[in-house]
């Protein structure tokens, strides 16, 4: 039986994309964010002290390249890493090469997600390796090949159903509505345009097409004075 949650690090240098990210794994259920690193050497101190399940593990990084740390983690005998070989990663890039990404096949990597991903991708790969880490504590000591085969399938991420396919919207729509979706309370047009790096015309602009659209809801926050505060949260989010 694994644990109630999966921990997890989350290593960026750019701590508002960290801060969206953090937002995206604690979103998804049966997980917590332990730590967050922006350097390479902060990154293996975290990891080594806090031991987390799981790492998201960006490559550019100011002081060394986030592959290294991989190697790094993986490769120290003495498990100070965390049990076993070391925690399970999964790198969060805008290195789209191939050398880089047969490296990071290499070194063992459960996943590459290429960046900008929205949240609906994180949380696909996120639940994968929930569900698998599930299934190997399910089997005890020995597996048959059937079992390595279900298991293999459980961290392959299907292909998009053409109705999901239909659904997805432009870059800046979803990378707001992924924003939104992983905060767990109501945010402001401007506390949208900081965490992802846009103007505050262009966030409230895509916010209002998403409300049109459904996909959030708009709240009314008022004041002892003045108009009221536009605060804007995921549907089928309770606001606090």
């Amino acid at each position: 039986m694994i644990a109630d949650e999966s921990t997890v690090l989350v290593v960026d240098d750019d701590f508002r994309v960290a801060s969206v990210h953090v937002g995206f794994v604690e979103a998804v259920p049966g997980f917590r964010v332990v730590g967050q690193a922006g350097s390479a050497a902060e990154a293996l101190r975290q990891a080594r002290e806090l031991r987390p399940d799981l790492v998201l593990m960006d490559i550019y990084l100011p002081d060394g390249d986030g592959l290294d740390v991989v190697r790094q983690l993986l490769a120290e005998p003495d498990g100070s890493a965390g049990p076993g070989a070391g925690p399970a990663v999964i790198v969060i890039s805008a290195a789209n090469d191939l050398a880089t990404v047969r490296r990071a096949v290499q070194l063992g990597a459960l996943h590459y997600l290429v960046k900008p991903f929205g949240f609906a991708e994180l949380a696909e790969r996120l639940t994968a390796f929930r569900q698998a880490q599930e299934r190997i504590a399910a089997l005890g000591d020995a597996a048959t090949q059937d079992d390595v085969n279900r298991l293999f399938d459980l961290l392959r991420p299907g292909p998009a159903a053409p109705a999901e396919e239909g659904r997805r919207l432009a870059p800046t729509l979803q990378a707001v509505l992924d924003a939104v979706t992983a905060r767990r309370t109501d945010v402001s047009a401007q506390e949208i345009a900081t965490a992802i790096g846009i103007s505050r015309t262009t966030a409230q602009r895509a916010l209002t097409q998403l409300e049109q659209s459904g996909l959030v809801r708009l709240e009314l926050r008022y004041g002892s004075t003045g108009r009221p505060e536009h605060r804007y949260v995921a549907r089928g989010t309770r606001a606090r």
